[in-house]
């Protein structure tokens, strides 16, 4: 009788990351992966520069708790098969009705090579013009292109308003600040508007006319005292029955 030899599961590495995710390769495509999200399983592919990309999948749950942590910024130590990859969170496929994750692609980096990543702005502080009501707030970027180290990217770019006091006051690309020692901006217009302050939108008056009047001003009314009843109506004599009496008369 053949000996069946006890295959353990490998043990990954010690992981030199903040944030770490479990993954599994995945044998399942197409149509069969809506089995995997009933059972809380997500599928994704990772891929990169330097390798050939590959099939894994994640747990739902596991997936969301270091999604709130890392972002789409904070480098992942993605564990399979024993080995740890360190990936960033490249794009999230959703639901548009659940707005929950279908599929997920990791991007392998390098960690000694700068990538390229959109960070989102956080806006901080005050604006005097928003607080007196002399103006609205009005934001034009959600997010900034970068370049840096993948352990350099900066989880938001804060913008702080509260120099924003008077209409037409902005803050622009130029205007942003980072450490430029290890994160670059690499929008292209260094003039376009991140945030800046607009006149309140005025209620528009809308103007009520008066009702019609029916008749001509001066005119009697319908069924004004002291008007002539019309022929044939009420009160008035027929113009036959006048001529008959006119021509009795006369005889």
């Amino acid at each position: 009788m053949a000996k069946i030899e006890d295959k353990k599961a490998p043990v990954p590495k010690k992981s030199q990351f903040e944030n770490n995710l479990q993954a599994e390769k995945r044998e399942v495509f197409g149509r069969k992966v809506k089995k995997l999200r009933k059972n809380g399983i997500i599928p994704a592919n990772v891929s990169g520069k330097h390798i050939k990309s590959f099939s894994v999948q994640v747990k739902a749950d596991e997936f969301k708790k270091v999604f709130d942590l890392a972002g789409e910024t904070g480098v992942v130590g993605l564990a399979v098969d024993g080995s740890v990859h360190p990936v960033l969170i490249h794009e999230i496929h959703k639901d548009p009705v659940y707005n929950l994750p279908l599929h997920v692609d990791f991007l392998e980096v390098n960690l000694s090579e700068k990538v390229t990543a959109t960070v989102p702005v956080e806006i901080v502080g005050e604006s005097p013009a928003v607080a007196s009501e002399e103006g609205v707030l009005v934001q034009q970027m959600h997010e900034v292109e970068v370049e840096a180290l993948p352990t350099d990217l900066p989880d938001s770019i804060q913008v702080d308003i509260s120099g924003l006091a008077a209409v037409d006051d902005a803050i622009k690309v130029s205007d942003l600040k980072v450490d430029q020692s290890k994160v670059e901006i690499k929008e292209e217009d260094p003039e376009r508007i991140v945030v800046s302050i607009a006149e309140p939108a005025k209620e528009e008056v809308v103007e009520v006319a008066p009702s019609a009047v029916e008749g001509e001003e001066g005119a009697p009314a319908e069924g004004v005292e002291g008007e002539t009843p019309a022929e044939g109506v009420a009160g008035g004599e027929p113009k036959e029955e006048e001529e008959a009496k006119e021509k009795s008369s006369e005889s």
